[in-house]
């Protein structure tokens, strides 16, 4: 029996549309890299692969294999060669499973769930593997996430952890010199820099995505506002002011500025989407325009 959208569930047909809106997209290279026969992607940064890269002065602890002999039988100094490092072809996507994630009123569990499954086809479309996991008590590798996304287990986006403890706790399994994605609102109380390099440690591309909704970046104009924080449930009746509004506005900024900055101190790669936009027009353009995909 074939499947339809009527046979799906809600979860089903998020990873379905994200899925078929990725497989207009590929993987973009490094700039400056290669590919060779075995579909492996070079980056910039200094590895141990075949592609000779430059020299430099020999330091106390290099590999005494990587001297360069000739070189210092010519101007007897010491140097080693640097090689260009591969990337393995895989991704692995992590998404940001907290309550946050799945805030009352907006599309941003949806998002989240299109969004991994169009990185997951853009993996597939560029023959390369991925696995998807998910934060919660530790990071959790879904089930089936290495298959066509309709088939993965449903994250729920109900955890009481925010993403650095579980980064802490558990960490995934992940795939060294590959591809790291991380898909969050980023809105919980931690510094960026540490949650990035838990991210990055032995990765040749970290992407870190902000997805947000509309109700993330633009508040409501003025009036009686009940907040509640997803994590813990307290609630606090508030007046939203002009005043209000525009501090609220002024934090969101200062803490996407840390993270970028901390985004550039890690060679990582960030971009924010609008969960209601995406959905919307099925394209991310902020994703090619920072040469993280590519179109077909």
């Amino acid at each position: 029996m074939p499947v339809t959208t009527e046979t799906l569930s809600p979860e089903q047909t998020a990873l379905l549309d994200g899925y078929r809106w990725g497989s207009g997209y590929l993987f973009a290279e490094p700039p400056h890299s290669s590919l060779g026969t075995m579909g492996e992607m070079l980056s910039r940064n200094i590895g141990s692969s075949l592609e000779f890269m430059e020299h430099r002065e020999y330091l106390p602890g290099d590999d005494l294999r990587r001297i360069d002999w000739n070189a210092y039988a010519r101007s007897d100094r010491l140097v080693v060669k640097m090689f260009r490092e591969e990337v393995h072809p895989h991704v692995d996507l992590l998404l940001d499973g907290s309550r946050s994630m799945k805030l009352n009123g907006t599309s941003k569990a949806t998002a989240s769930l299109s969004l991994a499954a169009l990185f997951a086809s853009a993996a597939a479309e560029s023959h390369f593997s991925f696995t998807c996991y998910t934060t919660g008590n530790g990071c959790k590798k879904l089930e089936r996430s290495n298959s066509i996304p309709t088939e993965w287990e449903h994250p729920t986006f109900d955890s009481n952890f925010n993403p650095s403890e579980s980064l802490t706790q558990m960490p995934p399994d992940w795939k060294s010199r590959g591809i790291r994605i991380f898909i969050s609102d980023l809105l919980f109380p931690e510094e960026p820099s540490t949650v990035i390099a838990r991210i990055a440690a032995n990765s040749a591309i970290t992407v870190i995505v902000q997805l947000l909704a509309t109700a993330d970046i633009e508040p409501p104009w003025q009036g009686n506002v009940r907040l509640v924080d997803t994590e813990t449930n307290e609630r606090l009746e508030i007046y939203l002011d002009t005043t209000l509004r525009e501090r609220y506005k002024k934090n969101l900024l200062n803490h996407q500025t840390q993270w970028h900055e901390s985004a550039r101190r890690h060679n990582a790669k960030l971009i924010t989407v609008n969960a209601e936009e995406f959905l919307k027009t099925k394209r991310v353009d902020e994703l090619v325009s920072s040469e993280i995909l590519r179109f077909k």
